[in-house]
């Protein structure tokens, strides 16, 4: 630019415009330093005084690095130690001008995130993120067995002061030439898309973000529109905000955008009104960041927290009812045998043993989703486990819906439940044949595929092979609304009489109790595929074989056998006693698993505990069956629960689980051993 043409006009417009920058600089939430080659400060913004609690005094253009290490090592930023030495030490690698990343932890607990960026002849960018929420948010993700992908940092524009008292026309040109190069260069230097519009929506200027995200040509912004590169939809429902912010209201919005390569962004941008000499908006400033990963990583959060409380109330829930039911199922079950009670057994007391069984399978239902439903895990082929499943459903799917199963060449193994899996394939399908509504086409693929960091961190699992079963329908679909709670216990779209909410539920509470995962793809009107991720077993030859429990005859007659039955709930006691006391035995209560301790110390001769295992008073059912096994002169020792995830499970110990009747108790304690 030739010094004719440095008017005094045009030098006030671009102070004004670089005022308006370190305006816009004020308004974002990360802190900015610009310092030059000799590590004095030239720029900063608001943010960066509130994150570090600099002094206003201590800041000002010139300040030296070295003074912000020595005010930071007095109030003790950096811990003990010798500070020359740690001051120098800094300096020097200041000196150097690499691009470095790191995070620290301030004396008040807040974690600043560090990210710096040489700029060639004009000094170094640094950015500070606060992303104290991010890790503690991250922390509970991994208290959740899942790791939460770290947030984007959110980066902000800068602008250049111009040096003041020039008076020379030529040399201001030459400033002003030099100050726009170096704006285009740090702008293009930032992850982060940077323009600026006047006040007729025209771009004047648009970064190298444009051109990295949509295509666009960084030297000719004039050619560029919004609506063109945005799309007619998303254009729509963002230009209200442009008009707010063109009215003088600095604005943030958020909002999902198609890029390059059909990547789908959430976004979030901050339009910062260019106020002119009159008052009026002279344009608009635009900076906008990719949250995808943010956004993503609270909804995994949430729904996280959401899934672990329905899974601690239903279990909590399924504990009591199972306890109701062995009251009840044990009555009804020592009734029916009476024989004065012959002629009531078929109209009232068989159908009421029948519902308290059915009431039992629901409670096992509710078990599954709090994963708390102790599985029975063996190596199996999944290909052949699926091949199981055509003949079971066939029959129930209309001639119109055709079931097509695509499954591997090779075998696909694995360590599960295959019970369990062919419930959850089957109540799956049906689902499906529920959506096609009698015409229509079913899928069922598996394979073993190769989850990579992205899909991994989607899914809260860790990276590797796994096993990747697909049921994919032509069906209804469903909205984001409906998948959002689809998982959820009793949840149902069907009518009335047609579900019990339960089935999809159990499919969650399988596939994460497996180690695994399970997400939903559903579109209204385009269907629904339903992916199951279990882990892959790569060489089951290293599997430990199981170990059988040892039966144990009874020792002498059944009328010299001790049983100490241990439960807080006296119904049950009373229940399971009666049964006891019918197969021979003289029984000895306990109603805490401390109590029990102390008969067993003080009774010889018990040839029989029979301990719940989920008791009050800090003692449960495994410990005291742990302290009858290293006595060694209890032959038998068998625990029950309503409510036994696979953890409780002790070695060679049988484990009943409530509901039970007394032949089910007798089978349990023929298997029996210490």
């Amino acid at each position: 630019m030739s010094s004719q043409h440095a008017t005094p006009t045009h030098t006030a417009d671009v102070r004004r415009r670089y005022e308006s920058l370190q305006v816009g600089l004020d308004l974002i939430d990360q802190g900015f330093t610009l310092i030059d080659e000799n590590l004095c400060l030239t720029a900063w913004n608001k943010t960066f005084l509130r994150l570090f609690d600099f002094p206003q005094e201590l800041i000002y253009v010139g300040s030296q690095f070295e003074d912000l290490l020595r005010f930071n090592f007095d109030r003790g930023e950096y811990g003990d130690g010798d500070p020359e030495a740690y001051i120098q030490g800094r300096i020097e690698i200041a000196k150097a001008f690499l691009p470095h990343t790191f995070e620290r932890i301030r004396p008040n607990g807040t974690v600043l995130q560090v990210h710096g960026i040489p700029i060639p002849g004009l000094g170094f960018v640094t950015l500070y993120s606060d992303v104290t929420a991010q890790r503690r948010a991250e922390q509970l993700i991994r208290e959740q067995n899942a790791m939460l992908e770290s947030r984007v940092a959110e980066l902000s524009a800068i602008n250049a002061q111009l040096r003041d008292a020039l008076h020379d026309k030529e040399v201001i040109a030459s400033s002003l030439h030099r100050s726009e190069a170096q704006m285009r260069l740090i702008t293009d230097s930032m992850p982060a898309l940077i323009a600026y519009s006047d006040h007729e929506r025209n771009y004047r200027y648009i970064n190298r973000g444009y051109r990295d995200w949509f295509g666009l040509d960084t030297a000719r912004p004039q050619d560029v529109s919004a609506r063109a590169f945005l799309g007619v939809d998303t254009y729509t429902r963002i230009r209200p905000n442009v008009m707010r912010a063109l009215r003088g209201e600095a604005v943030t919005f958020e909002y999902d955008v198609l890029t390059q390569g059909d990547r789908m962004r959430i976004v979030r941008t901050s339009l910062i009104p260019e106020f002119a000499a009159d008052h009026s908006v002279a344009g608009c400033f635009e900076l906008t960041f990719d949250i995808t990963h943010e956004r993503r990583s609270h909804e995994l959060l949430v729904q996280a927290q959401k899934m672990a409380a329905l899974g601690q109330l239903t279990g909590g829930l399924a504990h009591d009812f199972n306890n109701i039911l062995t009251v009840i199922l044990g009555n009804l079950s020592a009734l029916s045998e009476q024989p004065s009670a012959r002629s009531l057994v078929s109209e009232y007391i068989a159908p009421a043993i029948d519902a308290a069984r059915s009431g039992s399978k629901l409670i096992q239902s509710l078990l599954s989703f709090a994963r708390k439903q102790p599985l029975e895990a063996r190596i199996v082929d999944v290909n052949t486990l699926i091949a199981t499943v055509d003949p079971l459903v066939h029959r129930t799917l209309p001639d119109a819906i055709q079931l097509n199963a695509v499954i591997s060449d090779s075998p696909v193994i694995a360590r599960i439940d295959p019970h369990q899996l062919q419930n959850t394939l089957i109540n799956l399908i049906f689902n499906a044949r529920d959506a096609i509504d009698g015409r229509g086409e079913i899928t069922v693929r598996c394979s073993v595929s190769l989850l990579d960091d992205t899909r991994a961190s989607q899914l809260n699992l860790p990276v590797g092979e796994y096993v990747c079963i697909e049921v994919q329908d032509n069906g209804c679909g469903m909205d984001d609304a409906t998948i959002a709670r689809v998982f959820e216990p009793f949840f149902t779209t069907k009518t009335p009489g047609r579900g019990t909410g339960l089935g999809m539920a159990m499919a969650y509470g399988f596939a994460h109790q497996s180690g695994g995962s399970i997400h939903i793809s559903s579109e209204p009107g385009l269907g629904t595929m339903v992916t199951l991720w279990l882990p892959t077993l790569a060489d089951p030859s290293h599997e430990p074989a199981a170990r059988e429990p040892q039966a144990l005859e009874p020792n002498g007659s059944s009328d010299a056998c001790l049983a100490l039955l241990v439960d807080d709930d006296q119904g049950v006691r009373q229940t399971i006693r009666r049964m006891l006391v019918e197969m021979g035995y003289s029984v000895i209560e306990a109603e805490s698993g401390t109590e029990a301790i102390q008969i067993l110390d003080q009774t010889p001769n018990v040839q029989l505990l029979l301990s719940d295992i989920v008791m009050p008073g800090g003692v449960d059912g495994r410990q005291v069956a742990h302290h009858a096994m290293a006595r060694g002169d209890i032959p038998k020792v068998v625990l029950m629960s309503g409510y036994a995830p696979d953890s409780d499970k002790l070695p060679n110990v049988p484990l009943l689980h409530k509901p039970f009747t007394k032949a089910e108790l007798e089978a349990a304690l023929q298997s029996g051993g210490s």
